[in-house]
């Protein structure tokens, strides 16, 4: 197994204060099994069962669970104090996925799910939501991608009925792409009510509900992500479990997806940039340093700085309340682009053999690809991006740091 160096503190933190910077150091001191266990995931992505108590995993799990629900956590006050916002979130996933993403995404916890519970849930709901992610370590999913729509939101097909038989729903349908699905014990989907796009609805489903279905699919890289197909055939959704009933139609199903997404990207990046900042000080540890080589490794370097800034910026602008899409999209974007040039630049300075005789390099090199598609696909990001730059604003403000 790979030996875990932790390295210095990378370029672009400029914006960071005091109590992230704190925040960055605690994640590196929690984090130090997550290599050798991101490689046992790699293997089998259910071996994070016998690991579900240590102290990075545990972090992650309470990290956008409410801090009245919490148990006894190894984190310094002034430190939860901060956890559920965006900019932490970036700070703690690049952190963590330097070691290995994949740990993160096999964890337990609410995940994507809870910024939609946060966004759509009824204080009952969210009660029974946050009480349940407490009292043990259930996996979750949150179900948005159909087969034949992909992440068309507007489009779903999934569909949401009375049921005939009592006070409550059915719901019938198929979703892809899902992560944790197959292994998850209850989660969201986003279904269609009725017509229109006010017409969409979120529901909390159990997978132990009849006619309840998930299969795994098979992964080349990042596959503690667990990537899954379900299925929905008559599954009785009770009336408690629609989300947004106290909502304004406008307020509800696309209000709630798009608020998980918004704040879900900077996360994302964040994974990617610790993917490719761990490459990058691996070439370093490697020797190299002058000549062609070590300039191009600098340029990658000043990349990944540069789009660090611009996370960071996005994410703390995330946390007032100023969301920018564009913005956004170009820092998933580039931070995408961004690690699997790191891992081009690797496999060709230290030969093709290197794939071969490094186990960590050549896991890093498949895991980096998938984040081309997590949380939208890279020519979505650059269409919002080229959208921006047409309404004249995206530059705006962006400055030298914004490069991607």
């Amino acid at each position: 197994m790979a030996e875990f160096h932790h390295g210095g503190a990378p370029a672009g933190l400029d914006l960071l204060d005091d109590r992230m910077r704190a925040l960055d150091r605690h994640c590196w001191s929690v984090s130090g099994e997550f290599r050798k266990l991101g490689e046992l995931l790699d293997q089998d992505p259910d071996a994070i069962d016998g690991h579900v108590d240590l102290p990075g995993v545990l972090l992650y799990r309470f990290f956008s669970v409410p801090r009245s629900y919490w148990p006894e956590l190894d984190v310094p006050a002034r430190l939860a104090a901060v956890f559920g916002t965006s900019l932490a979130q970036a700070v703690v996933w690049e952190r963590f996925s330097y070691a290995d993403p994949n740990v993160l995404l096999a964890s337990p916890g609410p995940a994507l799910s809870s910024d939609a519970i946060h966004a759509l849930a009824d204080a009952a709901q969210a009660d029974r939501w946050f009480s349940r992610l407490a009292d043990r370590p259930d996996h979750t999913f949150f179900a948005v991608t159909e087969p034949a729509k992909g992440s068309a939101a507007t489009e779903l097909t999934t569909t949401l009925r009375p049921d005939p038989d009592g006070d409550g729903w059915l719901l019938d349908g198929e979703k892809c792409y899902v992560g944790n699905g197959a292994r998850a014990q209850v989660g969201l989907v986003f279904c269609r009510r009725a017509p229109g796009p006010w017409g969409i609805e979120a529901v909390i489903v159990d997978a132990a509900s009849p006619g309840f279905s998930a299969e795994l699919l098979p992964s080349v890289g990042l596959r503690g992500a667990r990537i899954s197909r379900m299925r929905f055939r008559d599954v009785r959704i009770p009336r408690q479990n629609l989300l947004g009933q106290h909502l304004r139609p406008t307020q509800r199903g696309l209000h709630g997806a798009r608020q998980v997404f918004y704040r879900a990207r900077p996360g994302i990046a964040a994974m990617a940039l610790g993917c490719a900042q761990a490459v990058c000080d691996h070439l370093r540890r490697q020797g190299l340093r002058g000549g062609a080589g070590g300039d191009r490794l600098s340029t990658v370097e000043d990349r990944v700085a540069a789009i660090r800034r611009l996370n960071h910026r996005t994410a703390a602008d995330i946390d007032h309340g100023l969301v920018d899409p564009h913005r956004i999209a170009a820092a998933k974007a580039g931070a995408a682009r961004v690690a699997e040039d790191a891992t081009l630049l690797a496999a060709e300075l230290l030969g093709p053999a290197s794939l071969l005789d490094d186990p960590w390099l050549e896991k890093v090199y498949r895991d980096v690809r998938a984040f081309e598609f997590m949380e939208g696909a890279g020519n979505v990001h650059l269409l919002s991006v080229f959208q921006g730059l047409l309404k004249g604003r995206f530059l705006e403000g962006v400055g030298a740091g914004g490069a991607v």
